[in-house]
């Protein structure tokens, strides 16, 4: 991959799934970012894709959103968070994939400006870590609710390693505490 001089790329352990750092620059009044060019974009993924949906989610503290992908209209997703901080995972549910089964998970925040490039086919959530944090993301499809599915968040074959404080649950929605396990959620 070619790297524009105002973005930095880097790889997770599972393929496909991208850090992006865009650079930021500051002074004593503040900052700024170009936190989105489209040519830079496909120049340092090699992706040729289309963003169509731009998304805004406000969240508390400990509240857990996820782990969401839909079946029709699949999306892949550029994430960041704007203010406060998450800790973000992605799930690999492509069974033709080498990290089939394999999560990655890190912090995005308002701070460290990272961005986090999510391919289509792999399931997606996060747990808000500070106060509250406002999470904003683009898609490559439109929303399809009728196509959602949810991977349980604490499914044991997954083990995803949440950053929750002992005695802490998370805050989740009915639909979100209904995911399904590993073995009964759809794949690709």
């Amino acid at each position: 991959m070619s790297t524009p001089a105002n973005l930095r790329i880097t790889p997770t352990a599972i393929h496909d799934v991208l850090v992006i750092e865009p650079k930021v620059f500051g002074d004593e009044r503040g900052w700024f970012t170009e936190s989105f060019n489209a040519a830079d974009f496909a120049v340092t993924t090699d992706l040729d894709v289309e963003f169509v949906q731009d998304n805004h989610s406000f969240s508390r503290q400990w509240t857990l959103r996820g782990l969401h992908y839909q079946l029709e209209k699949i999306q892949g997703k550029l994430v960041r968070v704007v203010a406060g901080s998450v800790f973000d995972v992605v799930v690999d549910i492509r069974k033709d994939s080498p990290t089939y089964g394999k999560w990655v998970g890190l912090e995005l925040s308002a701070e460290n400006h990272q961005q986090l490039w999510i391919p289509p086919k792999l399931a997606h959530g996060f747990l808000v870590l500070s106060d509250t944090a406002e999470f904003l993301y683009k898609t490559t499809n439109y929303y399809h609710p009728q196509s959602e599915a949810c991977l349980a968040w604490n499914d044991p074959t997954v083990g995803i390693e949440w950053p929750l404080p002992a005695g802490i649950a998370p805050n989740m929605n009915a639909k979100d505490l209904a995911g399904l396990s590993w073995e009964k959620a759809p794949k690709f």
